[in-house]
């Protein structure tokens, strides 16, 4: 069975920065690329950033670019996201994704709980 599990999530200021993990059980993950999603209080699911399987390819959404890290180890299967200069905008539940294969190509098939992000003054 897949689990996912992130942690890092809390309270910041603008400006900030945490770091996300999401610990990852139940399949090979070094065959599978990885996403972060998040969600914002009453928006949709947001696409953040993606890894392939090795680690080599990253993809970021343009709000994010220049600010997140998606990195991974897949000795230690984790996950992680390094979100420096945190905006208001940023708030929102943080999830990682399974992707469906070693590229973020075919999207995903198994998600986290999330960890809940909150930037605020």
């Amino acid at each position: 069975e897949v689990q996912l599990v992130e942690s890092g999530g809390g309270l910041v200021q603008p400006g900030g920065s945490l770091r996300l993990s999401c610990a990852a059980s139940g399949f090979t993950f070094s065959n599978y690329a990885m996403s972060w999603v998040r969600q914002a209080p009453g928006k949709g699911l947001e696409w953040v950033a993606q890894i392939n399987n090795a680690g080599g390819s990253t993809g970021y959404a343009d709000s994010v670019k220049g600010r997140f890290t998606i990195s991974r180890d897949n000795v230690a299967n984790t996950l992680h996201l390094q979100k420096n200069n945190l905006k208001l905008e940023d708030t929102a539940v943080y999830c990682c994704a399974k992707g469906m294969g070693g590229s973020w190509s075919r999207g995903g098939d198994s998600w986290g709980q999330g960890t809940q992000v909150t930037v605020s003054s």
